[in-house]
Order: C-alpha cells, then sequence, then structure tokens
C-alpha cells in the first residue's frame, strides 16, 4: 500500500470485487483461447479469494472458443466440393452454446489446480426483468461467496431473446461489460475491473504515440472528446461499450477501473492502489480539471455575476452566506475525507512538516469556520454604506458610497481554510472572485469550492467564484488588467514577488512576515516570558508569528536573556543568535546567516540592541513592516515604539499571533497587507471595498458655474 495513488486510496476499503474479461484478453488473434493470460488471470483470482475478497468473474470467450470448434467440425464434415461453396457465417447461438461448454471446462480445471472452486451462471436479459429472480440471484451469490466460491457469469447468448444480439442495446443489458456493471449495482460491488486489450482510455488512438492515457475520467471533461476506435476484434463491445458501462456503474455509486488484461498482475496492482488504467468515480470531477475555460471568460463570468450579487437585498446576501455555512456543516465528513487524501499525498511527496501543517483541517476547523462566516453574515451592510454626505448647493447632495472592487484574482498555497475565508468575504463584498490554491490541496479546494458554490443561487450563478485547477491559466489571467480588479497573492515571497513581477494588476498583500517582538529593561518579565511563547510557538507556520526577539541589553546581565533562551529551547525552538548574542560566551547559540529571514517553523532569531530606538532601527532595516511588538512597562518608551516603528499592526504587551482578521472582529481575512496603498493590516470586507459618488439634484447645470452658490456642507448620514 506504500505505492497507493492519492486518487485510488479507496481501493482499501474494498471488499467485494467483480472482474469482467473481454473476449480480446481470453483468446489469441487467431481466435484460441489464450491459456497463459487465462492462466495468469486465474492466479490472480486465487491469491485475491486468499486474502478474503469476495471475488466474482464476468468471461465473455464462449462465442469465439464455439466459433473455433464448429469451424472446425465443418472442415472435418466437408467434402471437397463443399470447400469451394462460399461459407456462410456459422450461427451466433449455436457458437455460445458450444463454446459456453469448453469455456467454462477450462476455467474450472484452472481453477482446480490452484485449489479454488468456481460455479457457473448463464443469465439472460429477460431473466432481470422479474425482480423474484434479482432477489434469487443475491443470495446464490451471496451463499456461493461464503463458501469462497468463485461464481462465473456469462451472458446465454445460445437462448438471448433479443433479435439481434450483438448490436440491439435496449435492454436492460447488452453484452457483457454492461452486464458487469448490472452486476455490480445489483450484487453491491465495492469495484468494477473492465479487462481490455489496451491500458486504458486514451486521448487518442492507443497506436497513436502522442496519445496519453487518461488515469481519471471526468464525464463533464472527456465526454465527446475521446474518439474511439473500431469495436473489438471479436467481442461486440470494444472501448465504447466499456466506458458506457463504466459511466453507468461509477454514477451509480460503484467505481470502475478498465485496464489491461494482457498483464500479468494488473488486478493486483489495482487493488493495491497502484496507478494503472483508467479509473470512473461518481466524485471524479472533484478531482480532476473539467474542460479549460477561457481565463478572460471566467473573469467576465464572474463580474456579471457579481453584478447580480450586488443588485439583490442585503437579506438575501446574508442568506447566502447563512447556506455557506450550513452546506459546510453537513459536508463535512467528505470535506474532511479529501482533505485526508491531500494530506496522504503530500506526506508521500516529502513535503515538509510546515506546509502539511497548514494544509490540514483539523478537528473542530470546519465549525469555526461556519461560525465565522455566520459573524460576517450578522456584521452591518457593506455595500452602500454612505461615508459621507455634503449638500454641494441648495437642492444638490452629493454622497460618497461604499461598492465592490469587482473582480478579485486570489492565488493561495497549502490552505485550503483559505478558501472557504476569501469565498465568504467576496459574497459579503458583493465581488467575483477567481480562486488558485496549491496543487497539494487540490482536493480539498475542490470539494470546498462545489460546496460553497452550490449555496450560491441560480439567479446570480456559481461562476460568482471560479476555481481555476491549472497553473498554465495563472499568467493569462494576470493579463487581464481590463476585467480583473485586484490580485492578493497569500503564500512565498517567491509567489508574491513573481506575482508583482507579471501583472498591471494592483497587488494586495505581504512578501515576508518577519515578526519582532522587543523586551524592553522596563518590561514585566513573566508577562513578556508569556508573549515570546505565544508568539513562536502557538502556530509557528503562520505569518503573524516572532521571527526575531530582540532583547534589551541590560537582560542580558540581570540574566533574563538566558531564560527567555531556555524557555524557547524546552519548547523545541531552534534559535539563531545575531552577532551580539553569538559573542556571549555560554549560550553557545549558532550565528543567523540573515535577520530578514522568515522561518514558518519553530526556530528563530535572537540579538540585543542597546534601547527601543536601536530596536525601531534594526526593524526597519530588516523587518517586513508586518506585525511588530513591544513588551514595557515604560509609557514612554511604549509610545515611542508604537508611532515610530513603520508596519502595518503594532502591538503593546501583546502577542503578535493576535494580528487576524478573526480576531480583529473582520470575520474573516483575505489575507494580511503590508501595503500603503489601499488595505493595510489583516484585510476583511472594507478592504474588498471601494467608494463610488452619488450625486442627487433637481436639474442644476454648471453653466460656468453662473448660477451656482456652492454651500459644501457636511450633512449628518442618516439625514
Amino acid at each position: 500500500m506504500d505505492s497507493m495513488d492519492a486518487s485510488r486510496t479507496f481501493v482499501k476499503d474494498v471488499k467485494r470485487v467483480i472482474i469482467k474479461v473481454g473476449t480480446a484478453v481470453v483468446t489469441r488473434a487467431d481466435g484460441r483461447l489464450a491459456l497463459g493470460r487465462l492462466g495468469a488471470l486465474c492466479e490472480q483470482l486465487k491469491e485475491l479469494n486468499s486474502q478474503g475478497y469476495d471475488v466474482i468473474l464476468v468471461t465473455s470467450g464462449a462465442v469465439g472458443v464455439g466459433r473455433q470448434r464448429l469451424r472446425f467440425r465443418r472442415l472435418v464434415n466437408s467434402s471437397f466440393a463443399d470447400l469451394q461453396k462460399p461459407q456462410v457465417e456459422l450461427d451466433g447461438k449455436a457458437c455460445a452454446a458450444v463454446g459456453q461448454n469448453g469455456l467454462m471446462a477450462l476455467y474450472d480445471t484452472l481453477f482446480s489446480q490452484l485449489d479454488v472452486t468456481s460455479s457457473q451462471l448463464l443469465v439472460t436479459d429477460t431473466d432481470f426483468r422479474d425482480p423474484s429472480f434479482r432477489l434469487q440471484l443475491t443470495e446464490t451469490v451471496d451463499a456461493l461467496l461464503a463458501l469462497k466460491v468463485v461464481p462465473i457469469f456469462n451472458e446465454n447468448d445460445a437462448v438471448s431473446t433479443r433479435k439481434a444480439p450483438y448490436e440491439d442495446s435496449s435492454g436492460i443489458f447488452w453484452d457483457n461489460d454492461s452486464l458487469a456493471a448490472l452486476l455490480a449495482l445489483e450484487l453491491k460491488a465495492d469495484l468494477l475491473i473492465l479487462l481490455s486489450d489496451v491500458e486504458g482510455l486514451y486521448s487518442g488512438p492507443p497506436s497513436d504515440p502522442n496519445s496519453k492515457l487518461i488515469h481519471t475520467y471526468v464525464k463533464e471533461k472527456h465526454h465527446g472528446e475521446i474518439t474511439f476506435g473500431d469495436k473489438s476484434r471479436l467481442g461486440r463491445g470494444g472501448m465504447t461499450a466499456k466506458v458506457t458501462a463504466a459511466v453507468y456503474a461509477a454514477y451509480g455509486g460503484i467505481p470502475v477501473i478498465i485496464t489491461s488484461g494482457f498483464a500479468a498482475d494488473n488486478i493486483i496492482k489495482v487493488l493495491q492502489g497502484q496507478l494503472v488504467g483508467t479509473l470512473f468515480h461518481q466524485s471524479a470531477h472533484l478531482w480532476a480539471p473539467l474542460k479549460d475555460v477561457c481565463a478572460r471568460e471566467m473573469a467576465v463570468a464572474a463580474r456579471e455575476s457579481s453584478r447580480r450579487l450586488q443588485a439583490m437585498s442585503s437579506q438575501d446576501r446574508r442568506k447566502i452566506l447563512l447556506d455557506v455555512a450550513d452546506a459546510l456543516e453537513a459536508n463535512e465528513p467528505l470535506i474532511k475525507s479529501e482533505n485526508e487524501y491531500d494530506i496522504a499525498a503530500a506526506q508521500r511527496a516529502g513535503y515538509e512538516r510546515s506546509l502539511i501543517s497548514r494544509l490540514t483541517l483539523k478537528p473542530g476547523k470546519i465549525a469555526s469556520l461556519a461560525k465565522s462566516i455566520r459573524l460576517l453574515a450578522d456584521m452591518e451592510e457593506p455595500i452602500g454604506r454612505v461615508l459621507k454626505k455634503t449638500e454641494l448647493a441648495d437642492g444638490l447632495i452629493l454622497e460618497k458610497t461604499t461598492c465592490p472592487l469587482g473582480v478579485l484574482l486570489i492565488v493561495f498555497e497549502s490552505r485550503p481554510d483559505a478558501l472557504v475565508q476569501i469565498a465568504s468575504l467576496a459574497i459579503r463584498s458583493g465581488n467575483g472572485l477567481l480562486l488558485k490554491g496549491g496543487k497539494e490541496a487540490k482536493r480539498s479546494n475542490a470539494i470546498l469550492h462545489k460546496v460553497i458554490t452550490s449555496a450560491i443561487p441560480d439567479k446570480v450563478d456559481e461562476k460568482l467564484i471560479s476555481l481555476i485547477t491549472s497553473r498554465e491559466e495563472i499568467p493569462d489571467l494576470l493579463k487581464l488588467d481590463d476585467v480583473i480588479d485586484l490580485v492578493i497573492p497569500r503564500g512565498s515571497n517567491k509567489l508574491v514577488s513573481q506575482i508583482k513581477d507579471s501583472t498591471k494588476i494592483p497587488v494586495l498583500g505581504h512578501a515576508d512576515g518577519i515578526c519582532h517582538v522587543y523586551i524592553d529593561k522596563s518590561a514585566d518579565m513573566d508577562m513578556a516570558r508569556r508573549i515570546i511563547l505565544d508568539a513562536k510557538t502557538d502556530y509557528p507556520a503562520a505569518c503573524n508569528a516572532m521571527e526575531t526577539l530582540l532583547v534589551h541589553k541590560d537582560l542580558v546581565q540581570s540574566g533574563n536573556l538566558n531564560e527567555f533562551i531556555v524557555d524557547l529551547q524546552v519548547e523545541g525552538v531552534t534559535l539563531y543568535g545575531g552577532p551580539r548574542v553569538c559573542s556571549i560566551q555560554g549560550l553557545n547559540l549558532p550565528e543567523t546567516q540573515s535577520f530578514h529571514h522568515e522561518y514558518n517553523s519553530l526556530a528563530c532569531t535572537v540579538e540585543i540592541v542597546d534601547d527601543v530606538y536601536a530596536a525601531i532601527s534594526h526593524i526597519h532595516q530588516h523587518g517586513s513592516a508586518h506585525t511588530d511588538c513591544i513588551v514595557a512597562e515604560d509609557g514612554i518608551v511604549a509610545e515611542a515604539f508604537l508611532q515610530r516603528v513603520d508596519s502595518a499592526a503594532l502591538f503593546h504587551n501583546a502577542s503578535t499571533r493576535f494580528c487576524d482578521g478573526a480576531r480583529f472582529g473582520l470575520g474573516a481575512e483575505v489575507g494580511i497587507s503590508t501595503s500603503r496603498i489601499h488595505a493595510r493590516g489583516p484585510v476583511g470586507v472594507e478592504g474588498l471595498l471601494t467608494t463610488k459618488w452619488i450625486l442627487r439634484g433637481s436639474g442644476q447645470v454648471v453653466d460656468g458655474d453662473k448660477g451656482v452658490v456652492y454651500t459644501h456642507k457636511d450633512l449628518p448620514l442618516n439625514s
């Protein structure tokens, strides 16, 4: 199971499996039975049987075997003169009747050699019209499986009542592929494996070297795009029939994998979760990107939807948020399951623990997100709020009001909970939204997006929030400065820098979160210790975690610096010293390579400064203008720090971890901005709004200002 692919982890719960083997697999090109492949098939089924799986086989091949035997019989019984006449095609029903006997005799022999007992069940389309037959079938199969017997199904073509058994597809089933799909649903299988003569479904002809194997079939993406070749050389189905049957079963809740029956171990590989063949799954559209939509189309659709959202009443917009909160809680098990897939894949890929920590939706997180959304819904209506009201002249009233920015593009890494916060803020502020999450959270983001957009009413359209699934689309989106109004990157310094260098669209965010805590000589030392430990260890991967501890020089002699270092080390924090700290004998701290470094982990830098002004200078030289804190009892010193440090958030005697949209009462945040234009610090609803001017008059014209007497009188907002 170590090599299990993330999209195949469901196989660990498979108990009952149906394997369908096609005519092209059980027979050779000359029509004779492929004894080697049949032997390998039976050996795999024996292994599954001994591992405790319920194994059911659906086999084709009877008609082919019968045709081979009857051709030989006709040859033996024909005179030379008979052989000169045109040969009439052999009757398919007669071939089936003769071939069934020989095919089952071979299966019985092979399984007997492997100490496995098999049984034959011949069925027709007509049988399934009788409910009592269906009940009896299930009971019989359950009894056989309880005895570890392998039931072998085949359509009884010898007595089929369909007029054209090789063409007609109007019945309950019409070939062994559709029979296998029907049995999978009827017998409540956990997995259906359709064995073919090719590895799976390809983007083009399998013989074309440019064709690629489709590992996961997505109906919304691949339907209509795949061109199927001719049907099977011997059977009546081919790949078209297999795909039809696979879609039928998968959307009925039974996962299906089409893979090659020519490989000696593909069935075992499938049940080990390896990435072989093509998977059909009812949730596949959550995992794989849908058909590419032009970047401009997505942005324009988001703008149009945002305008419809703005036209709704405040109460209706509020209800959407409440519906989103309810939907998240209702779908928590599914969200948790998809998040676990992402975590398992990230662990196998060897991602750092800090990233996996940000990726994980911890217990209680969904409830917490839902609570935040409800708080957001209960906030004062943000759209159309009058900020300033002025009488320009008699009967001429000017209002400055809030309005949405328009369309936001958010590019974020690791944290799927960020998607929920951003989407809820966009809905509350009336903005359209384009989201691009990291590949490590692909399935978590997909299910969260699906759950959230399902709560958006049709009159707004779920295109209000689009999830971008391919990083190749980002460069195209960054060129759309005429339809995208703001880009907010949430991630590494590299990500933010790349986006800033690649677009004319305004960018809101921060590249680094190099947060400082300065401990003044006047500080309450117990308070200082609590703040230091919280700022560093509460959530080390957060952008508001302490990365540098600055300590007043007098605290070296008093022993407080040593106590701070011991406290951090006891909590597992790796410490690096600046030049002054490293010069102190006995501390033995390795010297930091750079003061401008964001660890995002249980590590930080420690340095000594002469006083508050030296601390301020250090922060301006090495900081990132995110969040900085002073611990001091001296009010004058504290005010000097708060007034002079040029950062987005400044704290006195409080942990840097308070720099957060929810903790600030914003409901949620799209990120923290270190920009000096527009929003700064945690960006909530207000940061996603701009303003527009509304002037109400009664026929006034400028006319060179000859007849206008300007009063420019401020009016109460509620007048």
